[in-house]
């Protein structure tokens, strides 16, 4: 068991269903540099990691390295994602039971950047259960998971032994190593017990109703 005073939740993945709002928006920026769409179910992968590394790699694929065909893709990926987000987002059944039976102050510490990540949250009506949201902001600069969460905590004042990262993907387990919170893996999102096992996460659990338990 583990008792943080502060715990600090991904967007995508753990509170929110993205399966299909991400993988539409991805496909609208691939369209904005001539690319063709994928299916649903093989970009799952692009939710959680920056927008800028999952355009890298899907341009690649097409043997396309070019820093401003990512930057567009990027582009039409934010001109069509506020809408898209908002249809084709759901809550993660169970999140908000588990959430109200939390002891620990709550922030959500998202790689979407804040100016689209609060306005989705609020939508959802999930921004009740937290104090704070961090993501990047919107311009180009990549910003890590692991600069956002520092940036988070250093902001609230509250030192890393305090917080435990929550979050789906490898990239929310490695920045909250990196800064030196605990980490709690959760597989109803994007990830799965092999990549939070090989991030080493503190614990992986598989349902929302086990978070209360473990930060009792």
């Amino acid at each position: 068991m583990i008792r943080p005073t502060w715990a600090c939740f991904d967007l995508d993945g753990c509170l929110v269903d993205s399966s299909r709002a991400i993988p539409a928006g991805v496909n609208a920026g691939l369209a904005e540099v001539g690319l063709p769409a994928r299916t649903a179910s093989s970009l799952q992968w692009c939710i959680g990691p920056p927008l800028s590394d999952s355009f890298t790699q899907l341009l690649a694929e097409h043997d396309v390295d070019d820093a401003d065909r990512v930057a567009a893709a990027i582009h039409g990926y934010r001109a069509a994602y506020p809408a898209v987000s908002v249809e084709l987002t759901t809550v993660v059944p169970g999140i908000e039971a588990a959430l109200a039976a939390l002891p620990q102050r709550r922030v959500i510490v998202t790689s979407k950047p804040a100016d689209y990540a609060r306005p989705l949250a609020e939508a959802m009506g999930l921004m009740g259960h937290f104090e704070e949201l961090f993501g990047p902001g919107t311009d180009l600069a990549v910003e890590s998971k692991t600069a956002t969460l520092s940036r988070a905590l250093a902001a609230l004042g509250v030192a890393p032994s305090a917080a435990t990262m929550i979050g789906d993907r490898r990239h929310d387990v490695e920045a909250g190593r990196a800064v030196g919170t605990g980490t709690i893996g959760v597989t109803w999102g994007a990830g799965d017990h092999a990549e939070l096992a090989a991030a080493q996460a503190d614990h992986v659990i598989d349902v929302p109703a086990d978070l209360p338990a473990l930060l009792a």
